[in-house]
């Protein structure tokens, strides 16, 4: 029974940290919702908040064993609710910040793998149901949370190690030679979608660059990308390619793609932070 049992305490764990992040930044939290593309734009502030509300209940209901199997039971039906949208996203082929602990991971294998890791937590402390507290719930608790968490690090390690143009190989996609700078070190292609959360976020960084020349490429209709880029006050040299990711074996965006001037890859990788963004161009210019 402790094996069943102990599963609450890594869930207690778990649900309050992922309430706190997003509670931390709820307008960035509404944007990954939005980004989903399965509730009205208008509405997803207040799916924010009633998620977090929901994973605060569900961790208060898991700390008394009376009201343990109530709060696990929230629990699996949040995790599935996350599965059931993970699943959309994936299967339209959208890009979409994932909002799971206020960070910045894109879903995909990785995310999903987690979400359904965690949803087996909650339907073993279902069964387990009341039981009182134990220091040993504590420990196995902690195991759990490492079994769940440690596979999704090493599946994004895969992804990343799989994916991308590789440094030396030939970029094809080339802007108008208006678009560029000849004193400048080289070129930054910003791959971007207007329904991409963590995009958005990100834009703030590629216009700060200041090394190298920015491009950006979108894989959407032009006119939807203008006008997103207008609605950010964003004013940057924009490429349309609809075949850019798959020609290129990149996944989603935000990925960033630094060449020299000749067009030959430096590095290359996913930016869904101004950190990530910051060690790409320290890479590939260190050489």
């Amino acid at each position: 029974m402790i094996i069943l049992a102990s599963a609450y305490a890594a869930l207690i764990a778990v649900l309050l940290y992922a309430a706190v992040s997003k509670a931390r930044d709820l307008p960035g939290f509404a944007a990954d919702i939005a980004g989903y593309r399965l509730i009205p734009q208008r509405l997803t502030t207040a799916a924010a908040v009633t998620v977090v509300g929901a994973e605060l209940v569900a961790a208060g209901l898991l700390t008394a064993p009376a009201t343990r199997r109530w709060g696990a039971l929230l629990a699996a039906a949040l995790f599935a609710a996350f599965l059931a949208a993970m699943a959309s996203v994936l299967r339209r082929g959208l890009s979409v910040g994932c909002g799971c602990f206020g960070d910045h991971d894109l879903v995909g294998p990785a995310t999903v793998t987690r979400t359904g890791l965690l949803a087996v937590l909650a339907v073993m402390a279902a069964v387990a149901g009341a039981s009182p507290f134990t220091f040993v719930h504590l420990l196995v608790g902690a195991a759990y949370l490492a079994l769940t968490f440690l596979p999704v690090r090493l599946i994004g390690a895969v992804e990343r190690g799989r994916i991308g143009p590789r440094p030396g190989t030939r970029w094809d996609v080339t802007p108008q030679a208006a678009a560029l700078t000849p004193e400048k070190l080289g070129v930054l292609y910003a791959l971007i979608g207007p329904a991409c959360g963590v995009c958005s976020a990100m834009l703030p960084a590629f216009v700060a660059v200041e090394r190298v020349d920015v491009v950006l490429v979108s894989a959407a209709e032009e006119g939807q990308v203008r006008d997103y880029l207008a609605a950010h006050e964003v004013e940057l040299p924009l490429v349309i390619d609809p075949g850019v990711f798959d020609r290129h074996g990149i996944p989603w965006p935000p990925y960033a793609v630094l060449t020299d001037r000749r067009g030959v890859v430096l590095a290359a990788g996913g930016v869904a932070e101004p950190g990530a963004l910051d060690a790409l161009l320290g890479n590939g210019l260190s050489g």
